[in-house]
């Protein structure tokens, strides 16, 4: 069969037409797209699209389709992605010279990208749209939701895991009057977090998450588990059993998947998360296992498509401010980027937890939601 008829079989269930009329149909531009797709798969499919090979309107509605037809999984077998996968199992992809790449290609791109893309307060993780009507009032939302969940009071100290741009640290502190000790290994990051901070009780340092010493009334991490890696749970859990105090609670917010493995997709792990990989449930609890009580697992992934869609508005009115630096091939990966993790939450393949954990004997925390 001739690569063009195979793909055109590939997709035929799925409700996408090549070079229809509908906005999640694909246009092919050039016909070596087809062999590529089948050669390269997922990695091909998002370096055509960036060479401009293709295109599609609705991006993330395409990939809803592609993901909920399975069609992903069919154009992963072959021998470059079984490579791929061998070095996640035989290799800490996540050590601590390997973990600073991320920083390095994602979070160091420049704060301006951010700044236009994000809410006002920086947040970069899901925000939570149950009585919000923007993007700023959903993030506030979230932050809240973490703070009540972590049942914070004047006075008590916090240890975040990876602390963005100080979001998380600067609300828990204003609002709740709480002091932070945060942790982030993002240069970029580390030097705006400790501007937006200045003045309230939070330290913000620049080491790894495995470097956190002390004990503290509440450990989280907010969006951090995704760059973790499967070999790192139980480390992660370790340590969070000892720098949390007997009373306390710990909270991690993260991406999950509803499979366990030990990669992301080629194209992801290459351009835009290098070495980052989602938990599965089975994963996070048996990392948990005889350390923690797991008080609450709660699930709100259709925020995250919501989220995402908010930041592609943002970064596609921000855009003619940022192309003279950042440049057409860059903007094309972005879109790709945004568009195909909401399409990834909108079929359901994705979900976004935040799991509330004590330890053994501590009182059941109040349940929030």
């Amino acid at each position: 069969m001739k690569p063009k008829e195979f793909v055109k079989e590939l997709i035929r269930d799925s409700g996408i037409t090549l070079n229809g009329d509908n906005p999640w149909d694909i246009h092919v531009h050039d016909e070596r797209f087809y062999r590529r797709l089948i050669t390269d798969g997922v990695l091909g499919v998002g370096e055509s699209y960036m060479d401009g090979w293709w295109d599609c309107d609705a991006l993330d509605e395409f990939f809803n389709r592609i993901i909920r037809a399975g069609i992903n999984k069919k154009i992963e077998g072959n021998w470059k992605f079984m490579l791929f996968v061998l070095r996640t199992r035989l290799f800490n992809m996540q050590n601590k010279v390997r973990s600073r790449k991320v920083s390095e290609q994602h979070y160091d791109l420049g704060n301006d990208l951010f700044t236009r893309m994000l809410d006002k307060r920086l947040n970069y993780t899901a925000a939570y749209w149950k009585n919000a009507i923007n993007l700023d009032e959903a993030q506030e939302a979230k932050l809240d939701l973490v703070c009540r969940k972590l049942e914070l009071k004047e006075g008590m100290s916090v240890l975040e895991l990876g602390c963005g741009w100080g979001s998380f640290a600067k609300f828990a502190a204003e609002k709740y009057g709480v002091k932070v000790v945060a942790l982030n290994i993002s240069e970029e990051q580390v030097k705006l977090a400790r501007k937006i901070t200045e003045g309230l009780p939070v330290e913000i340092r620049k080491m790894d998450y495995r470097e956190a010493t002390g004990t503290y009334d509440a450990v989280v991490s907010i969006g951090i588990m995704e760059h973790v890696g499967y070999k790192n749970y139980r480390i992660y859990m370790e340590l969070t059993d000892r720098c949390l105090k007997d009373d306390g609670i710990a909270l991690i917010h993260t991406i999950g998947t509803n499979k366990s493995t030990t990669h992301t997709n080629p194209w992801t792990d290459k351009y835009i998360f290098p070495y980052g990989m989602l938990p599965s449930i089975a994963q996070l609890s048996r990392a948990m296992e005889g350390r923690f009580v797991i008080e609450d697992w709660h699930n709100f992934g259709p925020d995250y498509d919501k989220t995402l869609m908010a930041w592609y508005d943002n970064f596609e009115k921000a855009w003619p401010e940022l192309r003279e630096k950042y440049g057409d091939r860059f903007y094309r990966m972005w879109r790709f980027y945004l568009l195909t993790s909401a399409g990834g939450f909108r079929s359901r393949n994705n979900q976004l937890w935040q799991v509330v954990m004590t330890k053994p004997g501590r009182k059941q925390p109040e349940r929030i939601c």
